[in-house]
């Protein structure tokens, strides 16, 4: 691959303490790599970024593209679809229909015009990892991967049960690497299991999930235990039980505390910090303050936001009941689906209304979070896609953290309820363009563990995009002048200039083989699957990158 280079940008790469300098960059073989030390040597091509801001390709660490719920997304939501602006097909482009789950296709083309280069499915039950495969394969330019889920798994809770500690970390770290996933997923553990026996829920950390004599606080404290000596480059990653009902900022605070210390990350954290009556909506508040404090004291945790933004959306879950209680709340049509012995799935179409209080606070509780926290590596940037809102609202709310007045002027709009229940009217801080860098690239990467993600130094991946400033800090966001990909430039002044497929990024973790017959002869006897059939084929795979252990 030629020598390409950008000059003069000023770029920000926060990983490398880089605030705004004014640098050149050297891109070769899909890396950043040092400045040639031969003056005589030329880039193939130049890239002239004078005046322009300079930042690694964005990385979105958790939102939902790929798998069985997408899919029926799609499939429910045909209104959706149809009065949303299309992907038109071009020389460079196919066809593909948008809204808030848009297909394959123009999933890859809208992140790559945002100048995102990387994304995460959050939620993927690993029996469904082969199609996700296939999916993610179809999606053009990023890099991508996924999450597996195990907080309800059968098999998992059976061997915490028999505090068989072995066969646990042999199971996570076989069914990783079988599926090909990147890390481990928790869905309200057990909560969704109690829905699939009997219509329930769990309402605490220590209820119990029949059948198994295991509580959500066994499962998650064996499962972020196990992760941590397994040293998987990501922490467990934890959709807390409770998602969305009033008062559940203590099942979030009691989950931080139940990690006892080990790495966890707790995703669309906004969704999970309510403060209120379950019984009564119109106690609805904040508590992002104590879950903050708590959090700027405990280095083993990270956080993503998601963030709801006004508007029509879908809101898609692996927490079944989540979706059930929705469907009744909204009146909307409603999917609920149980995938055998693993997961469960609920989907709803939503409107947040900037004239309902409850919507109006799960924006400024969104806020709140971004705000509040003084350690912005700790944060990354999400809109739980689509469940708060699509990601192709990261501008927008980039804007609102860097603008105060912007802010103020939209919570004029809100409900007068909203002040009083929030702290988001008192803040002052404003993100700098440093900070903005760090949630929405280099804080993800490095809470994933990317170590080629996220920043410009000589080895990271040549993932490089480039703004032209303007006051309107949204519209800057939305349209790079430059997007380039592996070294290639991809997006230049708005238009797609090449599309590529992008990698496939998952782990292989070692683990006891001695296992493996015990967990063969389980399936054999529980699954309709078989267990031969239940790993990924490594040849099928086209295009991917193996992230180790560390």
């Amino acid at each position: 691959m030629s020598l390409v280079s950008v000059i003069n940008g000023r770029i920000y790469d926060p990983a490398n303490g880089i605030d705004g300098e004014i640098r050149d960059l050297w891109m070769e073989h899909g890396r950043i790599v040092p400045a040639p030390k031969d003056p005589s040597v030329r880039a193939v091509r130049v890239v002239d970024a004078t005046g322009m801001i300079v930042m690694p390709g964005g990385v979105d660490m958790h939102c939902h593209i790929a798998g069985p719920k997408v899919n029926a997304a799609r499939k429910m939501r045909p209104e959706d679809r149809r009065n949303a602006e299309p992907v038109r097909r071009t020389s460079k482009t196919r066809s593909g229909t948008t809204g808030s789950v848009p297909s394959t296709f123009a999933t890859g083309y809208l992140y790559a015009g945002l100048g995102y280069t990387t994304a995460f499915d959050a939620a993927v039950p690993a029996m469904s990892a082969r199609h996700v495969h296939e999916e993610l394969q179809d999606t053009p330019i990023i890099d991508k991967g996924f999450y597996v889920l195990m907080g309800n798994n059968h098999y998992i809770m059976n061997q915490i049960a028999a505090k068989e500690p072995q066969r646990l970390r042999a199971y996570i770290a076989w069914l990783l690497g079988a599926a090909k996933g990147y890390g481990v997923k928790i869905v309200n553990p057990g909560g969704v299991e109690v829905w699939k026996q009997n219509g329930g829920n769990v309402s605490g950390l220590d209820s119990a999930v029949g059948h198994f004599g295991v509580t959500p606080r066994q499962i998650l404290s064996e499962v972020a235990r196990t992760t941590t000596e397994m040293q998987l480059p990501h922490s467990v990653h934890i959709h807390c039980n409770n998602l969305g009902m009033p008062g559940n900022w203590q099942t979030t605070l009691d989950t931080m505390r139940a990690l006892d210390g080990h790495r966890g990350h707790l995703t669309h954290i906004q969704f999970h910090s309510y403060d209120g009556d379950p019984d009564d909506q119109g106690t609805f508040g904040s508590r992002v303050p104590d879950l903050v404090e708590y959090l700027h004291d405990h280095p083993n945790l990270t956080v993503d936001v998601g963030q709801v933004m006004f508007g029509e959306t879908t809101s898609m879950t692996g927490d079944g009941p989540v979706g059930y209680f929705l469907h009744k709340v909204l009146g909307r049509k409603w999917l609920s689906s149980d995938t055998e012995m693993e997961a469960g799935c609920g989907i709803v179409p939503i409107t947040y209304k900037n004239k309902s209080l409850v919507h109006a606070l799960q924006w400024a509780i969104g806020l709140e979070w971004y705000l509040l926290m003084q350690d912005p590596w700790r944060i990354a940037m999400s809109t739980d896609h689509p469940n708060g809102g699509s990601f192709l609202a990261y501008p927008e709310i980039i804007a609102l953290l860097m603008d105060r007045g912007r802010r103020l002027d939209l919570l004029n709009t809100l409900p007068p309820g909203v002040r009083d229940r929030c702290t988001l009217a008192d803040l002052t801080r404003e993100y700098t363009l440093s900070e903005v860098a760090i949630i929405t690239r280099a804080a993800p990467a490095r809470i994933l563990g990317l170590k080629h993600k996220g920043h410009l130094g000589p080895g990271a991946d040549a993932d490089v995009t480039i703004y032209q400033p303007e006051d309107d800090l949204q519209r800057m966001f939305e349209l790079p002048r430059y997007v380039i990909r592996q070294g290639e430039v991809i997006v230049d002044d708005g238009e797609l200039r090449a599309v590529s497929e992008g990698r496939l990024i998952h782990v292989e973790p070692t683990y006891d083989e001695a296992c493996v017959p015990d967990i063969q002869r389980w399936f054999e006897d529980n699954y309709t699957i078989q267990f031969r059939n239940y790993a990924i084929d490594e040849q099928s795979l086209r295009d991917r990158e193996v992230v180790p252990s560390s």
